[in-house]
């Protein structure tokens, strides 16, 4: 009798992780993350170097890798995304007065959660969709470039025994969303999506640990990513 309860429970646990595993779709391709950035100035380097005042500031360039989302499936129109990817890398330059010079480069990762609420357009094979959400972007990996290296060096700011680093700070802020999934069949079909996220970092450049520069970069990426999707 034992067992036979046992088995039931077996059973049930079963079934119940299958119907939750029917309410989960896995998207996976190429994520890109486009910049439409704006900072502040390079005050401290403007008045070493003699640059008119707010003629400088800084840039960061467009990245793809692989992208990873996790859909679960609220009911027919609400499901909750989690926007996953491999470290994104950025080289970060000097615009303005100074562009072209190589500041430094860094890797981040932004996981995104979002809210989506899918259209009901009496089709089983296109399902357009709008989200909202909130993204956490920590960066790491900071590397200074030679060039910016060099550049102080030239103006006297470092030696060559000095350390210098680059340091940026993590950030949250919101996430919008729109895309379609476009079904081939029950299990297979294709993930479009566009997002834009609000990324805003502070920027220090730091000699032997003390921050003789800083610079406020709004990132403000859109995201788009072009996936196969897989249903479970």
């Amino acid at each position: 009798m034992k067992l036979k309860a046992l088995s039931y429970g077996v059973l049930l646990s079963l079934l119940s992780t299958s119907a939750l595993a029917n309410d989960f779709s896995l998207n996976v391709g190429a994520i890109s993350v486009m910049p439409d950035d704006s900072s502040s100035n390079l005050n401290v380097v403007e008045g070493v170097a003699g640059l008119p005042a707010n003629s400088t500031g800084v840039g960061v360039n467009t990245n793809t890798q692989l992208g990873l989302t996790l859909d679960y499936a609220i009911d027919n129109n609400w499901t909750v995304e989690l926007v996953a990817a491999t470290p994104f890398s950025h080289d970060i330059t000097a615009t303005g007065a100074l562009a072209g010079l190589k500041v430094g480069k860094t890797k981040h990762l932004p996981p995104t959660l979002l809210a989506q609420y899918h259209f009901d357009l009496n089709s089983d094979t296109f399902k357009p969709f709008v989200g909202i959400g909130v993204n956490y972007t920590t960066f790491f990996d900071e590397q200074v470039d030679p060039q910016l290296r060099s550049t102080l060096g030239a103006l006297g700011v470092v030696s060559d025994s000095d350390s210098v680093d680059l340091a940026l700070k993590n950030s949250w802020g919101y996430a919008l969303q729109a895309g379609v999934n476009v079904a081939i069949n029950k299990d297979w079909g294709l993930h479009f999506m566009v997002s834009k996220m609000d990324i805003d970092t502070t920027g220090d450049v730091r000699v032997n640990g003390s921050n003789i520069q800083s610079v406020d970069v709004d990132i403000d990426p859109y995201v788009a990513m072009v996936g196969v999707r897989y249903n479970f």
